[in-house]
């Protein structure tokens, strides 16, 4: 679940640390319970001190997400490959990891900790933020917005046996690298938190378009599921089949046993 991407779709604006972690942690759990696979979730800042990481872990636990990834931002964050970011110090964010760690109640719940200090202080101490972080307990690294691919494999190098997380964020500062380079790299997560966001809303523009110039969405409709093959995707089906098995049976209008004072409303 990306910050950027909720933003967007709940606040209609960019990522810039508008959202608290209630809301975030929310719609965590909102795409948990539509999927069968594990959610890794932004957090942003961890909202505060190391007693609101305590906090957030909680949250996200709770919300059924199987990890979380915490950033070094001074608050209020913005996106990793916006201009303009700051970062807190180094130790300060590693007692928050630390806190992390020890607040989730599951230790399959993962700590990804997130640095953005290559844009602010240079690769080489973003890789030693890294090092105090992983030092702190995380489960995973992700040295954000890295410049070019000799930067991503370096910062791979730095931690030989680590899983590091890349992120690939169309347009941002670090350049496209094919998945399979990425694997050869050593990368063990790739994330695209923001591929179906930007098509989607090239989808809809389009539509809007077409109703706005035509009068009717109808010469483009072949390009987009039918009504029946979305709701059928949404869960439908299921529903239908819980109505069906839990339908009251013989106290329905014009029953038998359904008289005058049958209940129905």
């Amino acid at each position: 679940m990306t910050g950027f991407g909720t933003s967007a779709a709940l606040l209609g604006r960019p990522d810039v640390g508008l959202l608290t972690m209630t809301e975030m942690a929310g719609n965590a759990g909102r795409i948990a319970a539509c999927v069968d696979i594990p959610v890794i979730a932004d957090a942003d800042t961890g909202y505060g001190n190391p007693l609101n990481v305590i906090r957030t872990v909680g949250a996200y636990e709770a919300a059924g997400v199987a990890g979380i990834h915490i950033e070094d931002q001074v608050a209020p964050k913005k996106c990793g490959h916006m201009e303009g970011k700051q970062v807190i110090a180094a130790d300060e964010m590693a007692q928050k990891v630390r806190a992390a760690v020890e607040a989730r109640t599951s230790p399959d719940f993962v700590i990804i900790a997130r640095t953005d200090a290559r844009a602010v202080e240079g690769l080489e101490r973003a890789i030693e933020r890294a090092r105090l972080y992983r030092a702190a307990g995380a489960d995973v690294l992700f040295v954000e917005a890295v410049v070019t691919e000799a930067e991503a494999a370096e910062a791979v190098r730095a931690f030989p046996g680590v899983p590091l997380l890349f992120n690939w964020a169309e347009g941002g500062k670090t350049p496209p690298i094919s998945l399979s380079r990425l694997c050869e790299l050593g990368y063990r997560i790739v994330i695209f938190p923001i591929s179906t966001l930007l098509a989607a809303a090239a989808a809809m523009r389009g539509i809007l378009h077409e109703i706005a110039t035509a009068g009717t969405p109808s010469a483009v409709l072949r390009d987009v599921p039918s009504f029946g093959e979305f709701t059928d995707f949404i869960g439908l089906p299921q529903v239908r089949e819980v109505e069906q098995r839990y339908a009251a049976q013989g106290y329905g209008p014009g029953s038998e046993t359904g008289g005058s004072g049958g209940g129905n409303v």
